[in-house]
């Protein structure tokens, strides 16, 4: 929380570099760009985006990673 583009996908991209394929994991961020952002970081990198909303200001996505 509190991170600005691009630092949620950053951090999403670093926690993914350690996880074993078909695990999942939940990102929350404050920046609106990241309802855009996450997104599209999946379809680049073939990871599956679960889920992603917004509420009260708060994204929270859940991507399950399908690449190695």
């Amino acid at each position: 929380m509190g991170l600005y583009c691009p630092e949620p996908v950053l951090k999403l991209a670093e926690a993914f570099k350690t996880m074993e394929s078909g695990r999942t994991l939940m990102i929350t961020a404050d920046d609106p760009g990241s309802l855009e952002d996450i997104p599209a970081w999946c379809r680049r990198t073939g990871n599956e985006l679960v889920s992603i909303e917004e509420k009260d200001s708060i994204i929270c996505a859940i991507i399950r990673k399908t690449s190695k």
